[in-house]
C-alpha cells in the first residue's frame, strides 16, 4: 500500500491511498512537494505526519478507513491485521499503537 502526497508549485498537495491490496509493504511517497507541504497535507487529511526527511507516521485507524473501501480481496481485513502485527513485532508502532512509522520515498512520476 502506498500513501502518496503529490502536487506542484501551482496546486495544493493531494493525499492519495493507492495499491491498497498490496499489504506486503507500506510506503509514504512524496511527489513534487516539500516536507512541510507533505506534513500539512497528511495532517489535513487526518492520515498522519512527516516526522523527518526519512520517516513518516501514518494513523492506522484513518489509513484503514481510507483503504478498506477500495480493497478488492475478501481477506483484506485479515491481511491488514497481519501487517499491523508484523509492524508491532518490528517496533514500528508509535503513539501508543495508533501510528505506524514508515520510510519516506520519492513518488516517481507523480
Amino acid at each position: 500500500m502506498i500513501v502518496e502526497v503529490v502536487g506542484g508549485a501551482d496546486e495544493l498537495p493531494e493525499v492519495r491511498v493507492v495499491d491498497v491490496d498490496d499489504l506486503t509493504a507500506l510506503q509514504l511517497a512524496l511527489g513534487a512537494v516539500t516536507d512541510e507541504e507533505a506534513d500539512q497535507a497528511l495532517r489535513d487529511a487526518g492520515l498522519g505526519r512527516v516526522q523527518d526527511a526519512d520517516t513518516g507516521v501514518l494513523d492506522l485507524a484513518a489509513l484503514r478507513a481510507a483503504a478498506e473501501p477500495q480493497a478488492g480481496s475478501h481477506d483484506w481485513a485479515q491481511r491488514w491485521d497481519g501487517m499491523v502485527g508484523q509492524a508491532r513485532e518490528a517496533g514500528r508502532l508509535v503513539d501508543d499503537g495508533a501510528g505506524l512509522q514508515v520510510r519516506v520515498e520519492s513518488a516517481a512520476g507523480a
